[in-house]
């Protein structure tokens, strides 16, 4: 199915009316608000629900996770990413929302929209206005405010059933994973859970919180701490009443809690997104708190359902990440811990920087991508604090971020960084780099040209070697995709000759061997391009690095189709499929599917070719890229196309294009990476 629910491992209990209405509100209501306090099964109500109306939009039902904004920023860049829409545009990001919508069958869930309330009532209402197939489903603590939006409103489980309450039979699945070993069927056990969930109010969390008690406390001193609690709650400010017994389920976990898991809660509440033991241990770590004791003090927290696992990964709930600020905000370490996550997320950054050319690459742009919303944060942060280690950091997202599509986000951290009045040293030499790119795969060549001259001026300036090869990248990169491989070739060339070392010593040498073969080949030197790929491929094996050799197998791929080698061309396209799948690189993953669509026309395979093409489309489409591709491509891709129609007919062609084109794009591509299609 075409979207981006997510999954989720645990049972979804009760609520069939509240399932049944929204179901309903959605065939009569293009815009469906979700409304309730935190906790209370929001989110895990409007995902049932998207699960269950998926097959009535056709183009998808995708999911916009809004819980770690806390600004309206990224918001717009937020929605495109979850709806895989990596534009290489300059236009503005709603622009091309709406212009990816329009047509189109689609449900977005907006979830946790409190949190960037007026800029979600702002894109919602021009989406909407734009593009008539679109429903939008969303949770909210507080309704958006869209014209026509309907309301409903998400209370806690019913607790009017007896022992068949929803709330019981919740507590009764969580507490066969939580503790399997506790009998819920002795004498007076129903009654003291039934207890327990009329003092829990029936809130979703907060009896998942007491279930993960259950390993530890006897169902009745769980009974007996709550009435207690209940008793002596006296904070009503920050906790409206209608919230008390989620704030008293939090607070009584809390207070269950040891001291350093009370102090690793609170810490861990700078995290934006999923985190490891590692970065745990490198931003939560000092003080009482050793580094080593953390992985198992994660583990302890995640047995009481403070974090979730996701994987080998952790995460925090939004309201559980609320409290816990609360309680840093209380210890008054918030500055000191926000600033050691900036601090440990530049540390990566550097670290993937400098193990970028080795084994360890295609690692270092998973663990880039996995924690992409701390990143950011980090960014956020020292661009506000610390100037210098913004600007260098944002020129080392170069690497990583144009390659995997956050091309707005680069343009906006970069240009901001930018602004800072920070040294003319090859930090900012190389964030004038990263710009440069961001603009060219952007298709703004004006403004690239301008930056790669101002990158080339400072690069002279600062006397680096590295900086002048980034200079050189930058600039060759924008003559190659405008349609100048000679200028690409001339300025890649003398930065090569001049500031290359053998072996290479960073990434801007292989960038400018890169663009030094795409240029011989766009100029119609073959040989001279092949030969230039083959060794390129060598010194990328040596070092086990992808991005690069990637590259090279797109060349090799290239000329042996110009050259009449078919199947050479194909097994090459393939392997360049691999890399950038390895690398997540959507541009690179449509490149290489542009010529394995060749590789099968020219065969004579003409449903392998239009499936390709049509998954080939699926990724352009998602990119908004201006010239889908370098210029020499365009030239072939039509007489391409007329092989693969002469070998099948035109209706078999177009029935398979459009399949493969309507189909998930990871679906087809996994259909493609599975190995040659059939005629």
């Amino acid at each position: 199915m075409v979207g981006n629910l997510p999954v989720v491992t645990t049972s979804f209990v009760g609520r069939a009316s509240e399932l049944d209405a929204v179901r309903t509100a959605l065939t009569q209501h293009r815009s469906v608000t979700l409304t309730g306090g935190g906790g209370v099964g929001k989110s895990r109500l409007a995902l049932r629900v998207a699960e269950q109306v998926r097959d009535r939009y056709a183009d998808g039902v995708w999911w916009v996770d809004l819980s770690n904004l806390y600004d309206d920023r990224l918001f717009t860049a937020t929605v495109c990413d979850a709806v895989d829409l990596l534009d290489h545009n300059p236009r503005a990001p709603v622009e091309a929302l709406c212009e990816w919508l329009a047509g189109r069958h689609v449900l977005l869930v907006f979830d946790c929209c409190e949190r960037v309330l007026p800029a979600c009532l702002l894109l919602v209402s021009e989406l909407l206005a734009s593009a008539p197939g679109l429903t939008v489903m969303a949770t909210s603590r507080q309704p958006i405010g869209v014209r026509g939006e309907q309301l409903v409103e998400v209370k806690p489980l019913s607790m009017d059933d007896g022992g068949a309450s929803d709330a019981i039979r919740l507590f009764r699945e969580r507490c066969g994973t939580a503790a399997p070993d506790v009998s819920l069927d002795s004498p007076g056990s129903a009654e003291t859970v039934s207890a327990i969930c009329h003092r829990l109010e029936g809130i979703p969390l907060a009896v998942e919180l007491a279930c993960a008690r259950l390993r530890e406390n006897s169902l009745g001193e769980i009974a007996e701490r709550l009435a207690s609690r209940l008793d002596t709650l006296v904070d009503e400010t920050a906790w409206p009443r209608r919230h008390r017994a989620l704030r008293t389920a939090i607070g009584w976990s809390h207070e269950l809690c040891s001291p350093l898991e009370r102090l690793l809660w609170a810490r861990l509440s700078v995290f934006r997104g999923p985190f490891d033991a590692a970065d745990a241990q490198s931003v939560c770590a000092g003080g009482p708190l050793d580094a080593d004791a953390v992985p198992r003090l994660l583990d302890r927290l995640a047995d009481q359902s403070v974090l979730q696992r996701v994987g080998v990964r952790y995460r925090m709930l939004d309201t559980l990440c609320e409290y816990g600020a609360m309680w840093l905000a209380e210890l008054g370490e918030e500055e000191t811990l926000v600033g050691l996550h900036a601090a440990h997320f530049a540390t990566m950054l550097a670290e993937a920087e400098a193990g970028w050319l080795s084994e360890q690459q295609v690692a270092w742009y998973a663990r880039i991508s996995a924690n992409h919303s701390d990143v950011r944060a980090a960014l956020d942060h020292l661009i506000e604090t610390d100037p210098e280690t913004a600007v260098e950091m944002a020129g080392r997202t170069g690497l990583f971020w144009p390659c995997c599509g956050h091309l707005h986000e680069s343009r906006d951290y970069l240009e901001r960084a930018l602004a800072l009045d920070t040294p003319k040293d090859p930090s900012r030499t190389r964030a004038l780099w990263a710009l440069g790119i961001t603009l060219t795969l952007q298709g703004d060549h004006r403004s690239a040209l301008r930056v790669g001259e101002e990158c080339t001026t400072a690069a002279h300036q600062d006397g680096d070697p590295q900086s002048e090869l980034f200079a050189a990248h930058t600039v060759g990169l924008t003559h190659l995709m405008a349609g100048r491989p000679q200028d690409a070739y001339e300025v890649c060339d003398h930065a090569l000759t001049t500031h290359g070392q053998s072996p290479p010593s960073g990434a801007p040498q292989l960038c400018c061997m890169v663009i030094r073969t795409f240029a011989h080949s766009a100029l119609g030197r073959l040989a001279e391009a092949y030969e230039a790929a083959v060794a390129l491929r060598r010194l990328s094996v040596r070092y086990g690095e992808h991005w690069a050799r990637s590259y090279a197998f797109h060349q090799l791929a290239f000329i042996d189709l110009l050259q009449g080698r078919a199947h050479d061309a194909e097994l090459h396209a393939r392997a360049m499929l691999t890399s950038k799948h390895n690398l997540h690189d959507n541009l690179g993953i449509a490149l290489a599917l542009d010529l394995l669509t060749g590789a099968n026309a020219v065969q004579g395979n003409g449903i392998a070719a239009a499936r390709t093409s049509g998954t080939g489309n699926t990724f352009w489409r998602m990119l908004g890229h201006p010239n889908h591709g370098t210029p020499e491509l365009s030239a072939v891709r039509e007489e391409w196309e007329l092989q693969a129609r002469k070998a099948v007919g035109d209706d078999a062609y177009d029935s398979a294009f459009h399949t493969a084109l309507n189909d998930d794009a990871e679906q087809g591509l996994a259909l493609v990476m599975q190995g040659p299609l059939p005629s």
